[in-house]
């Protein structure tokens, strides 16, 4: 039988945006924002993985599910495999680590993600759109991902780089969303793998997986959730999200 788990790490020592998981928009803290996302796909149970007890009561007084965790993790895949042991790791097919800073992330998207997972044509999946602008395209804070073939609607290709600097060029290059949909197996072994050589010079984890020889397949959505690193990035989303109130 299918069983899919969706768990979203978050912490509130962000060096950018302290607290940031707490901050509000449209009234709610960004946490919960995302949390509701997840469970609105109705795929699986949803849980936030988190060392914090604050974020753990938000999440809690709100009627969700919470999972307190080490604080010494350095990665948030390291924090998703440590919640996904607590439940009893065997029993999920899909393990999607979904970021918690995306507040305006669409349902559908996971969903659709999780849906081309269940092909088993890869061990991790994940999202991006297109870029909006040069400004979008040249921002080092914006991860950019170059795959083997183009990807529109519905379709999904395979992953060969992850970076942030905009000075290599590539005939298919997307902007990076964070969401990744792990098989139990790809879980299993990515977190047994040492740190690579590019994950630690980029600050992107997802390359430990392509240093070896992990499979990571590409899927197109059509607008790119904000991921909020900055006062900035919040100030950005709050008006996006106040807006479609």
């Amino acid at each position: 039988m299918n069983k899919t788990t969706i768990i979203i790490p978050s912490r509130l020592d962000a060096l950018r945006l302290p607290n940031k998981p707490l901050k509000l928009i449209n009234n709610k803290e960004m946490i919960l924002h995302v949390y509701e996302s997840a469970k609105k796909t109705n795929t699986g149970e949803v849980y936030v993985a988190t060392p914090d007890q604050q974020i753990i009561d938000v999440i809690t007084n709100n009627g969700g599910k919470a999972i307190l965790t080490s604080l010494d993790h350095q990665t948030g895949t390291d924090r998703i495999y440590e919640a996904f042991n607590a439940l009893q790791k065997n029993e999920s097919n899909i393990i999607v680590n979904l970021q918690g800073d995306m507040p305006n992330i669409q349902p559908q998207a996971i969903t659709d993600l999780i849906s081309y997972m269940y092909m088993n044509k890869c061990d991790i999946g994940t999202l991006a759109s297109s870029f909006s602008s040069e400004t979008e395209l040249l921002d080092e804070n914006n991860v950019k991902v170059a795959v083997k073939k183009k990807i529109d609607k519905n379709s999904f290709s395979e992953a060969t780089d992850f970076f942030r600097s905009s000075s290599m060029t590539f005939d298919n290059l997307y902007h990076h969303v964070g969401i990744y949909a792990f098989t139990n197996k790809a879980l299993i072994r990515y977190v047994s793998l040492e740190r690579s050589k590019l994950e630690l010079e980029r600050k992107l984890e997802q390359l430990r997986a392509l240093e070896n020889n992990m499979s990571i397949h590409v899927g197109y959505i059509n607008s790119s959730p904000l991921s909020i690193d900055t006062e900035n990035d919040l100030i950005k989303v709050k008006k996006i999200m106040e807006k479609d109130e």
